[in-house]
């Protein structure tokens, strides 16, 4: 089957009068732009294999914590790198691939002391109060591992599957598979770090070889979520409407004289969103519609935690409003990344988003969106547990920690596990490929048969190989 969505319309014929098509135009056939998206869809949808199993979750938020944060430090405990902490690494533990020759290093031991939390005792760091006093509601991944030791590879790999540039991400295939609940709102809605610098680019929520129209949407808070999306100043809704019905009518001519081209389709879309989101997304972005104890609860009084806590609570404003998929970025240029002080990068990184995760856990758990709602919580990669210019750390693709919440997933407890000192994951392995089937799953569409023609190959977000789905994630 050709699962490639194919958009037809109805040519304009080319002896067709400049009066009768002015008036044609200005009657106000304000669909016509979106009648080629509507046929993408449809037949996309239609070329997706239906479940055989209903969906855990309706929705997913995404914090993504950009440039390694150190699993040794937040979230995985190693009694073991406390106790040799300054001795080399044992030979035992054989060839370790590193970036910066940090191989010979002397070990380092955990930062900050970790404790028992919760009624289930899972021990986190004390780098993370907040996220602690949320211990029973999150299950621990202590056994994810990538396939890459730098930044742009790792980031493409945690987003799209593949350590390659030009796949489509994540949140473009469940905006292919599943699509938006709200035609008003985009599916996917991307909130970057406003200091930029993502490493690996936008291409990290790009569509790849997915049609346009399913890129992430960068999105921000405030009364302009997006550059130049209000009408210019006297310009009527009708007015503009009239224009944009006009527009339509000349790019269909010239996208069926292009041979239906994706680019041109997704520009078209792009016109008719974004005179939709001109009412729908001032209202979704408006904070000032929060009480004031809710603005507290997510730091936004504080300016440490201002811009984080903004994002979290708007991501929860926009799965309200139908959106898929949000994906919410702590990090800029450097981010996570302590290559050279572990304790000076984490302790300003766990200071800015800590408190507002916490919120965003209990605002949806509060509001019973947690039960039908993923939150996901990782970075591209960990750090090693050899030191790096005495108080750093490098990148540890091959064993790290994130942790999943909500959509019926059990919390309170820890899956997988690494070595005793945190350097490769050993126990019940997690592979990102095996992380992307499964979550998938919980969306209810099967990993093995979300697909799409692209270069005579059937691609898919998990990869070419039989990925299995995480039996132990999802009770």
């Amino acid at each position: 089957m050709n699962h490639s969505p194919t958009a037809k319309t109805n040519p304009i014929g080319p002896g067709l009068k400049r009066r009768y098509f002015l008036r044609s135009a200005a009657g106000g056939a304000s669909l016509l732009g979106m009648s080629m998206l509507d046929n993408q869809r449809i037949r996309a949808r239609e070329s997706i294999p239906q479940p055989d199993f209903p969906p855990r979750a309706k929705r997913v938020i995404w914090l993504f914590m950009h440039g390694g944060p150190s699993h040794v430090d937040l979230f995985d405990p190693k009694p073991a790198l406390k106790k040799y902490a300054g001795s080399p690494l044992p030979d035992s533990f054989g060839n370790v691939m590193t970036r910066r020759r940090v191989a010979k290093n002397p070990l380092l031991g955990p930062i900050r002391p970790f404790r028992p939390r919760g009624e289930s005792g899972i021990e986190i760091s004390d780098f993370l109060p907040e996220i602690s006093t949320i211990a029973d509601d999150i299950c621990v991944i202590r056994s994810l591992h990538g396939d890459s030791v730098n930044h742009p590879q790792s980031v493409y790999q945690m987003n799209t599957g593949s350590i390659l540039m030009g796949h489509p991400s994540f949140g473009s295939w469940l905006a292919y598979g599943l699509g938006t609940e709200n035609e008003n709102m985009p599916a996917f809605v991307v909130l970057p770090d406003p200091r930029g610098g993502l490493k690996g680019g936008p291409a990290a929520w790009g569509n790849g070889f997915l049609p346009a129209v399913y890129q992430g949407t960068t999105m921000r808070a405030g009364k302009t979520p997006i550059l130049n999306l209000n009408s210019p100043a006297g310009i009527s809704d009708q007015r503009q409407r009239s224009t944009l019905d006009l527009l339509s009518q000349f790019n269909r001519r010239h996208f069926k004289q292009r041979d239906s081209d994706d680019d041109l389709a997704a520009r078209m879309e792009s016109y008719e969103l974004a005179f939709r989101m001109q009412s729908a997304a001032p209202e979704a972005v408006d904070l000032s519609q929060e009480s004031a104890a809710t603005l507290s609860h997510y730091g936004i009084d504080h300016p440490t935690t201002r811009d984080f806590g903004q994002r979290c609570l708007l991501a929860r404003r926009l799965i309200e409003r139908g959106v898929r998929i949000v994906q919410v970025y702590s990090g800029d240029t450097n981010g996570w990344d302590a290559h050279q002080d572990v304790d000076q990068n984490h302790t300003e990184y766990c200071a800015r988003t800590d408190k507002p995760v916490a919120a965003l856990i209990k605002d949806l758990k509060r509001s019973g969106l947690l039960d039908d709602t993923l939150v996901i919580w990782c970075g591209e990669f960990g750090r090693m547990p050899m030191s790096e210019q005495g108080k750093g750390r490098d990148h540890n693709p091959w064993g790290y920690c994130g942790w999943l919440a909500g959509a019926g997933i059990s919390g309170g407890r820890t899956y997988g596990a690494t070595d005793d000192i945190g350097l490769r994951a050993t126990e019940d392995t997690v592979h990102v490929n095996e992380f992307h089937a499964t979550l998938l799953h919980l969306m209810g569409l099967n990993p093995l048969g979300l697909s799409y023609p692209h270069n005579g190959l059937d691609e898919r977000l998990i990869g070419p190989s039989e990925v299995d789905v995480v039996e132990g994630l999802l009770s």
